[in-house]
């Protein structure tokens, strides 16, 4: 090999040497940059995590209940409306009680008619 091919074989080694170091420097910095930056980055994701879990915990606790309010009835009034829902239980357990028994039949008008039915259905009358 000529001495002119064999100088530029060692320059090129040498350069090669000279900035392999800086090379790696630079290499590391990025990498120490990259890890540096993911774990920023999964602090932050595990941040919203728990932030949300306790969001996801406050929406799941039931809402408070109001304490029931006092109705001001008379006496008479509340003896009204207690014999007003009486009847109503009452028919409502007629009607259960009519409805496991029998299929209503059409009668001389072809009209199928509820008896007993009409109890149930509150009138305007007794509304307060």
């Amino acid at each position: 090999m000529k001495i002119k091919g064999l100088k530029k074989k060692i320059t090129r080694l040498e350069k090669r040497l000279r900035e392999g170091p800086q090379k790696l420097a630079n290499l590391q910095r990025r990498l120490e940059a990259a890890e540096a930056a993911q774990a920023l980055n999964a602090a932050r994701k595990s941040a919203a995590r728990a932030a949300a879990a306790l969001i996801a915990e406050a929406r799941k606790k039931p809402p408070v209940k109001r304490a029931k309010r006092k109705l001001n009835l008379s006496p008479e009034r509340r003896a009204q409306l207690s014999a007003a829902m009486k009847a109503r239980w009452a028919a409502k357990r007629a009607a259960e009680a009519n409805a496991g028994q029998a299929i209503p039949q059409p009668t001389e008008g072809g009209h199928v008619t509820a008896a007993g039915l009409s109890d149930c259905v509150p009138s305007s009358d007794q509304s307060s």
